[in-house]
């Protein structure tokens, strides 16, 4: 299914506001919703092996293509950039080109994955896809991105974590394959988060402590009171806004929130397993993904079930960190440290 960097709580707020100076954001985010209504229930199958098999050769660099959809939702749009052009001096299309090189490079120099699906997957990208369209998506087979309404949110292009966040949900696609619904789809949601900010991390060469932890930084236009979509390191406090409320991620399992929306409220409860990655990171030092990030990669290609809870996904990293640095390693600690942290209680975890 398609997964919109903007949890729909957020377009739903957007789109009752009753007042003047928003009246075209509200329209796209209603807009927005109703298209994006039909791609929340889609569900997607893979097969994988038999006759049918496809063998792809691995080439560790990227294949892009991004293509402009001219305010249209039709997929895929007109070619505008291919792998090797020059930049096209529309900002749209040069920044999907880049922010996919971007996570290309930090999955095949980090984690020695060849592309999202490990076997050297194109990266297809639309942009300019709908007027008005207040979303950013990956849709099982490529990026697809709206250029906002111009008056609460901004082109989603401009912030390399959208771009990460979207295609990691690529990566768990084809990897733990975790369910978008419940606890294991907040999980889908955060891992995506995680590796949407190495991805900045990465290019910027930012250490734990220099980072942001900030989902969707600059999304917001200046009408609005807040930092991004998401704060990984404080969830709950991304934004606190006249018009659109406050940011209502929970950051411990002690608020953790029950609710048929959103999926069973993925958008909100990743907040919790978020913030256990970052005190992970932040217990360990350095550069977020040459350990933290490794142990949340391995874990997401060890064998854990699809609808997997925290509680599973912490012993699975925790696992994880012992495997590859040891049982008492400090790796390994830092794991206990940050799902503690976070109120997130698990079999095999020391008393």
């Amino acid at each position: 299914m398609a997964h919109g960097i903007v949890p729909p709580y957020l377009l739903v707020r957007i789109s009752r506001l009753d007042d003047a100076r928003f009246a075209r954001a509200a329209t796209a985010a209603a807009r927005s919703l109703a298209h994006d209504e039909p791609l929340r229930a889609a569900r997607l199958r893979f097969t994988f092996g038999g006759d049918d098999e496809i063998v792809a050769e691995l080439v560790d660099a990227p294949h892009r293509t991004i293509c402009d959809a001219d305010e249209l939702e039709i997929l895929p749009g007109r070619v505008v950039r291919r792998e090797g052009d020059d930049p096209t001096g529309d900002r749209a299309t040069d920044e999907a080109y880049d922010g996919l090189g971007a996570t290309f490079a930090l999955f095949s120099e980090v984690f020695e994955r060849d592309s999202i699906d490990g076997a050297g997957l194109p990266l297809d990208a639309t942009v300019h896809y709908g007027r008005l369209y207040d979303n950013a998506f990956w849709n099982g087979q490529r990026m697809v991105f709206g250029d906002g309404d111009g008056e609460i949110l901004r082109r989603f292009t401009s912030s390399l974590t959208v771009i990460g966040h979207e295609l990691a949900h690529g990566v768990v696609q084809y990897t733990a394959g975790l369910v978008y619904r419940g606890q294991s789809g907040a999980l889908n949601e955060s891992v995506s988060d995680v590796f949407g900010a190495l991805v900045e991390q990465y290019q910027a060469d930012q250490t734990v402590d220099e980072a942001s932890w900030l989902i969707g930084a600059g999304l917001f236009t200046d009408e609005v009171e807040g930092a991004a979509l998401r704060s990984m390191a404080e969830p709950g406090t991304a934004y606190d806004d006249d018009v659109l409320g406050r940011d209502p991620q929970p950051a411990h399992m002690d608020d953790f929130i029950e609710t048929d929306e959103d999926n069973g409220g993925v958008h909100l409860n990743s907040g919790i397993p978020n913030r256990a990655f970052v005190l992970a990171a932040k217990a360990l030092g350095g550069r977020a993904w040459e350990r933290a990030g490794q142990i949340w990669y391995d874990a997401l290609l060890s064998p854990i079930p699809a609808r997997i809870d925290f509680a599973g996904f912490a012993a699975a990293t925790h696992r994880a960190a012992q495997q590859r640095y040891g049982e008492a390693s400090r790796e390994a600690d830092a794991v206990l440290e940050g799902w503690s942290g976070v109120g997130v209680e698990f079999d095999g975890a020391p008393d």
